[in-house]
């Protein structure tokens, strides 16, 4: 569970039935792949000053993007808005959500809850939030994610933040059992600036980071992306500011009967990626990881 602390910018029924949750900034986000050029303005518009631009009139947010006021009605109405005013009502909404932290959550949850309360609903929630994860997952990204993390030209550095630094050291942990070329990052600045100097297109660099972004993680990320790094993001649906220049991005949902956002559906799709990398990697990936378990084989127990 983590400290790095939604709005309902809705959801629909996936073909298994678990809720697909996908909120305001995740579809601003993916209309970019479709969107005629004037609503690509808009939606580079709004990501670049999100969510403040949202809730400026439909003129100010026309002006901003350089074009008409009847495109943004028509761009927000794709996003599958009743109008303009619900979809920044959606905005406050997920504002109020990206705002939480454990004392606020703390205090929505209440007290008083008995073990066997807390033991179904915990897991009941946790089931949930993994199916919504996984629902709302674009297969399409995730190969992609997968194919940068594979490619042995380049290499790959993991990062996090207070609580998801423990995510990085575990994708890595597994990633340099199958390829070379990994590290994690130490998050310290003077740490940071000496990797930044040496970045450049070959870098592949995996960000963590979940609500109550860190303002650090989520600089570091666009310097890397200005010397031409990749960026890949693993986030919440509300989306870390380092989305606006991230090239893929994995969302999962966050919320638990806790103060503390959830880890878990984080990791899970950790571990799908790095068993995706291994199914990529194929024979030289196994033959790494033979050589590695060789080498650890004397200090574990049969």
């Amino acid at each position: 569970m983590t400290d790095e602390g939604g709005g309902k910018a809705g959801g629909d029924l996936s073909g298994d039935g678990a809720e697909v949750f996908v909120s305001v900034a995740e579809r601003v986000r993916r209309s970019l792949t479709d969107s005629s050029p004037g609503e690509r303005l808009i939606a580079r518009t709004l990501l670049a000053n999100y969510p403040t631009a949202g809730l400026e009139t439909t003129a100010r947010l026309a002006e901003r993007a350089g074009v008409s006021a009847p495109t943004v009605v028509r761009f927000v109405a794709r996003l599958g808005f009743g109008g303009y005013r619900a979809f920044q009502q959606a905005l406050r909404d997920e504002i109020e959500a990206r705002r939480a932290s454990p004392l606020t959550l703390a205090q929505q949850l209440g007290y008083g809850v008995s073990p066997d309360s807390l033991r179904v609903t915990a897991g009941s929630t946790f089931r949930q939030r993994l199916d919504e994860s996984f629902a709302a997952l674009s297969d399409s990204e995730l190969e992609a994610v997968v194919a940068l993390l594979a490619d042995p030209g380049r290499r790959i550095a993991s990062i996090g933040g207070r609580f998801s630094h423990l995510l990085a050291e575990y994708l890595d942990l597994h990633l340099r059992q199958l390829r070379p070329g990994t590290r994690v990052l130490d998050a310290r600045p003077e740490s940071l600036a000496a990797f930044s100097v040496d970045i450049g297109r070959r870098d592949v660099v995996v960000v963590f980071d979940y609500r109550r972004y860190q303002r650090d993680i989520v600089e570091f990320a666009r310097r890397a992306h200005d010397r031409g790094a990749k960026v890949v993001l693993f986030t919440d649906p509300w989306l870390s500011p380092a989305s606006e220049i991230a090239d893929l991005v994995i969302s999962v949902r966050v919320e638990v009967p806790s103060p503390f956002d959830s880890l878990v559906p984080a990791l899970a799709l950790v571990e799908t990626v790095v068993a995706g990398v291994t199914v990529r990697l194929g024979k030289a990936g196994e033959e790494r990881l033979r050589q590695c378990e060789e080498i650890v084989g004397d200090v574990t127990l049969d």
